[in-house]
């Protein structure tokens, strides 16, 4: 079945660090795509439950006052496991943030294992002359255009012009290719505290 005629999400979280497991999100940012077109946007701040550490702030712009009155992952979760069920997940390291995710509704005793899409295996794969596969780079490399840099929404809109660019012009054998690769291994979700800042590649 031909990637944008299925039923997908592009997501982008910010979080307290880059642990899933001991870390919270701060921001959930997702556009939700059908038969080839956008069907919604949705974002969302969420009260972490701890404070957001000074550098995090300093790189996305959320601070522990706008977060104070937002709905905690708890309150969001039976809304968002709805919009995700049943989608393919598409994200820039994908690891992280279906490490987030599954650690996040793991504590809710809710079970979430979607299939998963990484951009950046994705970019590697399709474009192996290029070093860097960030999404800064993917910005510039394909003249994308970012509403809100290191903010959820603004980020995962980003992953979708992404995929619209390369669908239109790579050839279709080759997509098919690279996108059967990752489909037909499933994504470990990041987990524990071994991850380090810069990681996540985005």
């Amino acid at each position: 079945m031909p990637l944008l005629s299925q039923a997908l999400i592009f997501l982008d979280l910010e979080t307290t660090g880059m642990s899933a497991e001991q870390e919270r999100i701060t921001e959930i940012g997702l556009v939700e795509v059908a038969d080839g077109e956008c069907v919604g946007r949705w974002s969302q701040l969420v009260n972490p439950e701890r404070n957001i550490p000074p550098f995090i702030e300093a790189l996305t712009g959320i601070t522990d006052e706008m977060v104070q009155h937002a709905p905690t992952f708890g309150q969001l979760a039976p809304g968002l496991f709805e919009r995700l069920e049943g989608k393919l997940l598409i994200a820039h390291n994908a690891r992280f943030d279906y490490g987030f995710l599954k650690s996040e509704f793991g504590r809710l005793g809710m079970s979430y294992c979607p299939r998963v899409l990484c951009t950046v295996k994705l970019s590697r794969k399709l474009f192996p002359e290029h070093r860097r596969h960030n999404l800064d780079s993917l910005i510039e490399r394909h003249d994308l255009r970012c509403s809100t840099r290191h903010r959820a929404l603004g980020d995962a809109e980003v992953l979708w012009q992404f995929l619209q660019k390369v669908q239109a012009e790579v050839a279709a054998e080759r997509m098919q290719a690279a996108l059967r690769v990752q489909l037909e291994t499933p994504e470990p979700p990041a987990r524990g505290p071994g991850s380090i800042p810069g990681a996540r590649n985005g």
